[in-house]
């Protein structure tokens, strides 16, 4: 179970910001932390729109935290390109399309009346630049959005320097 305090699994994942490329998150670390995960169940339904707008319209707050954020769901990344686009979102998507992140990170859940399995749970983590998780939110409930001035404060505590 991956929370608050412990080390994040690394991982690496398909990004999707118009193109494809390749994303490690031990990689990223150094230049973009606090990197913000804000897992979502999928692509062009109504709850997971209105996060990812939401995100997109808070995006200066978060760059003015110094984070990085990145949306994450188990949406091949050409699905999620569209997405994008669709939405117009500046920032970048993570495929889990193995459902392997969000396994690691505890965040999957099944829509057994839908057949659907092992998409995420709508959950933000927080990593630190130490790779540490400063903070978690998960919803069993996937209409349920997380708080967002509340991520954008644990983002902006995430990159504050430690006091001496």
């Amino acid at each position: 179970m991956a929370r608050t305090g412990d080390a994040a699994p690394d991982f690496s994942a398909p990004l999707a910001n118009g193109d494809i490329e390749s994303f490690m998150l031990s990689d990223r670390l150094a230049d973009e932390a606090p990197i913000v995960l804000a897992f979502f169940p999928g692509a062009f339904t109504s709850v997971c729109s209105h996060e990812l707008n939401e995100l997109q319209a808070r995006l200066d707050e978060f760059e003015d935290a110094g984070a990085t954020l990145y949306g994450l769901s188990v949406d091949s990344p050409f699905a999620l390109n569209a997405f994008r686009e669709d939405l117009g979102v500046e920032f970048g998507l993570l495929s889990d399309n193995e459902s392997e992140i969000v396994q690691d990170y505890d965040a999957a859940m099944d829509f057994d009346d839908l057949g659907v399995y092992n998409v995420a749970k709508r959950s933000v983590f927080v990593i630190d630049a130490s790779g540490e998780i400063t903070y978690d939110w998960v919803s069993d409930d996937p209409g349920v959005e997380p708080d967002y001035d509340e991520v954008v404060a644990a983002a902006e505590e995430a990159g504050a320097p430690a006091a001496e």
